[in-house]
């Protein structure tokens, strides 16, 4: 029995689609303790990681530190790994505490407020631009707790 010939194949060498993937993206493996941490302001300090499509960013928040009202073209999950964040968002309260997860559709204005100490994971698709260039002064300032509103759904 004769052997088959490889045709149109290089050894050692992937083909097409997997090659133009792995080129694209870049493969990055890190500790956070390796990601600058910035600090937006007394109560605020972030960091992110941005992959081709999408952002992975580690928020930390003091109590009381608020995000003011803001809306982006990016799709946000946000998820609680310690504390708590209460969202005021499409007409709602919304507390989110450790080990839960909020899904924010793009053009949805929200706000936030750290009811203690808080670290928050949060995904953007696509990155968040103005982050990435520092472009996000609404989050470089501080601003007082938001005053409370007559409709609450729990």
């Amino acid at each position: 029995m004769a052997k088959a010939k490889r045709v149109g194949k290089t050894k050692g060498r992937p083909d097409g689609p997997q090659k133009k993937a792995s080129t694209k993206t870049g493969l990055k493996y890190l500790a956070w303790s390796a990601v600058e941490l910035e600090n937006l302001n007394p109560l605020l300090q972030r960091q992110f990681v941005v992959g081709q499509d999408i952002m992975l960013a580690r928020v930390l928040l003091k109590k009381g530190c608020v995000v003011p009202e803001h809306s982006h073209h990016n799709e946000q999950l946000t998820y609680i790994l310690e504390g708590a964040l209460k969202f005021w968002i499409d007409g709602k309260e919304i507390v989110v505490n450790a080990g839960e997860v909020l899904t924010i559709p793009p053009h949805m204005p929200h706000r936030a407020e750290a009811l203690m100490d808080t670290v928050d994971l949060d995904v953007f698709n696509p990155p968040r631009a103005d982050w990435i260039n520092k472009t996000d002064q609404y989050l470089r300032q501080i601003e007082s707790k938001p005053a409370k509103r007559p409709h609450t759904v729990g």
